[in-house]
């Protein structure tokens, strides 16, 4: 390779590396927001535990006439404020058990 061909190829490898770390997350403020919710409140804490489901509410088994002809995989891991979300839940459901003395 020629000198010219070196200096295409590595500037072209930094401007892939570049352009790599300069990924923006626009969603980082709603999940720093939903990781620092504090639940101090009974009533907050069984609205969040009630809102947020335990499981993933898309999963499917789509039968027809009593056979199963498909099945809908869970989508929640797609959502990407799932970690945050399914967080606040157990924040709450440990609120209300623990604080409160509730039984769930």
């Amino acid at each position: 390779m020629s000198d010219l061909d070196l200096t295409f190829h590595a500037n072209l490898h930094s401007k892939q590396t570049t352009s790599n770390t300069l990924r923006i997350d626009v969603l980082q403020p709603v999940r720093q927001w939903l990781d620092n919710v504090s639940v101090n409140d009974p009533t907050l804490a069984r609205l969040l535990y009630k809102l947020i489901p335990g499981q993933c509410p898309f999963e499917r088994d789509v039968f027809v006439f009593g056979r199963k002809i498909a099945h809908i995989p869970p989508l929640c891991k797609l959502n990407p404020l799932y970690d945050q979300l399914v967080g606040l839940r157990f924040r709450s459901m440990c609120y209300l058990v623990d604080v409160c003395g509730k039984t769930l």
